[in-house]
């Protein structure tokens, strides 16, 4: 169940345009993309982590009734897949085969491609081409020497001595965590669909892409083609979470093939094949050590932090080392602050950005820290994160990592979460209800989070009758956009949202952009779009006549979003298992544009933020071979997972953008999983501190109960 407190929508708020398409089964996925005589694909993939790819035989595999062509790294040349985004530079070169030419990887990498005239011909061939692998031992994540690393990061600051005196004792307080790998799970599996216009010499994609300009370009590579003759069409996408914002080599290899045959072709996944070769999120280790001052006044924190990257590197590889890297130490004042980190390959599927990408691990890091080092000396935990943030007055505050953070309160974040929660009142009730022999804890997050920066572009037309057609850079996979971006406009414009016809996902009639991605559609994208309506109404005024069209490319700086989250676990002392009783959500996202989707955001992170924290978990044997390979062994959240939540919004825009807006969509993965971590170490204090690690399964949980009984005698109850 859920309450909100968002600001007020007017007496009837319109629901999604979205919505009675999607609701009354008029949805066009990928998989829905109807296109005439088309053919099939079925990959063959790897079955080791690891070895050299010996043979490919595929003679019976081509006999089969049905069967077109049977492609392999032979056919296909030397392609590789796209450069990464340079936001951290590579220790050494790295280069990816789309196709496996003489080595294997990861299990389920492709090998080859197997075009046939149904599915299930594809299928059935792809069962019967031989490959010869002589195995060879896989590497698993965080396994490589600090040599072997890719990606390397550090940060030293200390802040000016003025005194000279020398600091008072203090004590340390250390922490190692883990975020295991995740599946983004995605309503849709992985699709593409292709159609080839030979007269026209120009190739139409379907394709869930997060960044449609960019997959166009990149396909276009592979093609050895000009851009112009690609066309990158986004249908209705379940959910993308970041999981979609770089190809896969899948995405290029079926334009490849339908460009080399000249046929129309499609490709489905199945969901085992999101599991073993669809790109997974998180996959980090961090160690922290947090020296504070006896008056609870926080010294220096020192962090180490591993990301694992996989057997090859998307676009996006670096961003979640680079985040977690430059958000600590968060909302607080430190003396001094050193960090390093790296990010390493292994045998296994690739990591990419996954909701949050870094932010969620240095929140966690930070927040653990905090919580243990108020246990520590004894003061309360929300007093010591009083003493410690940093005031609004002080905002914009340039962090010792170099970052600006532009606005926000977050002592009032704080007051407002405990007022909501009713913190004192629950402390009490914790004494009274442990005292009879519950297992009850209370934790806190306070985070700060980079949402949206770069450019993106919009295009506004006025036309004669008054209507007005608005075209974005910034697809949709869920989040409402349509909806979203014609508000906008209307309110810059002077007209009614019904006035707005909103074009989304189509390279061939939308500006190039970035893309959905980063919590940067409605900060950058509807920037772009005010930007865009201003000029138009500019030029109305001069007289022009209609249509008018005008078009802009907004660029803006770096907004950072904040919040504070309150979580109650209750513990059962005999099996573990952990149950949360409520949590509260003080959200600062700027101005809010629509309350109800944004609501919605809220709730969606809250739900992926709370699988991370209690159930999902990817997990790979010895020999890199995944275990948790389809739903019957990977838990996501259902709705009755899911407990009492009481949102609220507490606004402070940005000036970094034209509408004051910042990020809200990946809030509830960064606060939620170290509030409900907090809260599950802060039940098992009455016996010491707990080495928990997500997920908080009920097996874990009681291993690590049994552990501090044992260590303590059995006692420690207040």
């Amino acid at each position: 169940m859920s309450q909100s407190t968002l600001p007020q929508p007017p007496s009837f708020e319109p629901l999604r345009r979205e919505d009675h398409r999607l609701l009354t089964g008029r949805g066009c996925f990928t998989a829905d993309v109807k296109l005439s005589n088309a053919a099939h694909v079925a990959f063959v993939r790897s079955q080791h982590a690891h070895g050299r790819l010996l043979s490919i035989d595929a003679s019976e595999a081509a006999a089969l009734p049905g069967v077109i062509a049977i492609l392999t790294a032979e056919e296909l040349g030397p392609q590789t897949v796209p450069a990464i985004n340079p936001l951290l530079p590579l220790e050494r070169s790295v280069r990816f085969d789309l196709l496996a030419r003489d080595r294997v990887m990861w299990s389920g990498q492709p090998l080859a491609m197997v075009i046939a005239e149904s599915r299930a011909v594809a299928r059935a061939a792809a069962d019967r081409v031989i490959v010869d692998i002589e195995p060879e031992p896989a590497t698993a994540d965080f396994q490589t020497s600090a040599d072997e690393a890719v990606v390397r990061v550090q940060h030293r600051w200390c802040a000016a001595d003025t005194t000279g005196e020398p600091e008072p004792s203090q004590l340390e307080v250390q922490v190692s965590l883990e975020s295991p790998r995740l599946v983004a799970m995605a309503l849709e599996p992985r699709a593409v669909a292709v159609r080839i216009d030979d007269a026209a010499e120009r190739v139409t994609v379907w394709l869930a892409s997060q960044s449609p300009a960019r997959a166009r370009d990149d396909i276009a590579r592979v093609l050895d083609v000009k851009s112009e003759q690609v066309r990158v069409m986004t249908p209705d996408v379940g959910g993308a979470f970041g999981a979609r914002a770089s190809v896969v080599p899948e995405d290029l290899l079926v334009p490849w093939a339908a460009w080399r045959l000249r046929r129309s072709m499609r490709w489905v996944a199945s969901r085992s094949e999101e599991f073993t070769a669809g790109m997974h999120g998180r996959a980090s280790r961090i160690d922290g050590t947090l020296s504070v001052l006896p008056d609870g006044r926080l010294n220096e924190l020192t962090a180490q932090l591993r990301f694992a990257l996989g057997a090859w590197m998307p676009f996006s590889s670096v961003v979640p080392l680079r985040n977690a890297a430059r958000i600590l130490p968060g909302p607080y004042r430190v003396r001094a602050l050193k960090v390093d980190g790296e990010a390493s390959l292994s045998n296994a599927s690739a990591v990419n950005i996954y909701r949050g990408a870094g932010r969620p691990e240095a929140v966690l890091l930070a927040e653990v820290l905090i919580e243990r080092a108020a246990r520590a000396t004894r003061i309360d935990p929300v007093e010591i994160r009083r003493r410690n943030l940093i005031d609004a007055k002080s905002l914009p505050y340039r962090t010792p990592t170099g970052e600006t953070l532009d606005s926000g309160d977050y002592a009032a974040l704080l007051e407002r979460a405990c007022e909501r929660f009713g913190y004192l009142a629950a402390r009490r009730e914790q004494l009274s209800r442990r005292s009879q022999g519950e297992c009850v804890g209370v934790g806190l997050a306070l985070y700060v989070e980079p949402c949206g920066q770069g450019w993106e572009s919009a295009r506004v037309t006025l036309h004669a009758g008054g209507r007005v057609t608005v075209a974005s850079g910034s697809p949709a996979q869920g989040q409402g956009h349509i909806t979203t971006f014609a508000r906008i406009a209307a309110e810059t414009l002077g007209c009614s949202e019904s006035d707005i016809d909103v074009l989304l996902g189509d390279t061939a009639v939308c500006p190039d952009g970035v893309g959905a991605l980063a919590s940067r559609s409605t900060a950058i994208g509807g920037s772009a779009i005010v930007e865009a309506c201003r000029v138009a109404l500019a030029r109305r005024a001069a007289g022009e006549a209609h249509p008018i069209t005008a078009q802009a490319r907004f660029t803006g700086r770096e907004a950072w979003a904040s919040g504070c989250v309150v979580a109650q676990v209750c513990i059962d002392s005999e099996t573990g298992a952990l149950s949360i009783d409520r949590v509260v959500w003080i959200d600062d996202a700027g101005r809010v544009i629509h309350p109800t989707l944004a609501h919605g955001q809220l709730l969606g992170g809250f739900a992926q933020g709370l699988g991370q924290a209690v159930m999902e978990r990817v997990v790979y044997d010895t020999e890199g071979q995944l275990l948790t390979g389809s739903l019957m062994d990977y838990a996501v959240p259902r709705a009755a997972d899911l407990p009492d939540l009481v949102t609220e919004s507490l606004p402070n825009p940005t000036s970094f953008n034209l509408l004051g807006a910042k990020g809200v969509g990946e809030a509830g993965c960064i606060g939620v999983p170290a509030a409900i971590m907090n809260a599950a170490r802060d039940a098992l204090s009455v016996w010491g501190e707990a080495d928990l690690q997500f997920p908080l399964t009920a097996p874990r949980v009681w291993r690590a109960m049994k552990a501090l009984r044992r260590d303590s005698g059995g006692g420690g109850r207040e």
